[in-house]
């Protein structure tokens, strides 16, 4: 099928989720097919994404023009109990230093 993105195979340490709620924090504005793009997921699978993220209050969005504009919950706690206390803002802000320094990493 052509548009899909080659999956990742093995494991992984961050989820979908964590990774769709990154790419939105870095463009609240980016389009389904980009956030798939970027995260290797079908464009399907980034809408149940954002439905399981907006159902459970981590995000919102509104509609301007032809597109979405999110609200990521910077408080909002997250879910698994091993991560009691730690605040969304956290996570994003760890994902968000990575990728600085990755964009600044010459090529190998």
């Amino acid at each position: 099928m052509e548009g899909v993105p080659e999956p990742h195979n093995g494991w992984t340490f961050l989820t979908n989720h964590a990774r769709v709620l990154a790419v939105i924090a870095d463009d609240r504005s980016a389009r389904i097919r980009d956030i798939a793009a970027h995260c290797r997921l079908t464009e399907r699978a980034v809408q149940k994404i954002i439905a399981d993220l907006e159902r459970d209050g981590y995000l919102s969005h509104v509609r301007e023009g032809r597109g979405n504009v999110y609200w990521i919950e910077p408080d909002k706690v997250l879910r698994h109990p091993a991560e009691a206390g730690l605040q969304v803002a956290a996570l994003l802000s760890l994902l968000a230093q990575d990728e600085a320094t990755r964009a600044r990493r010459p090529d190998s």
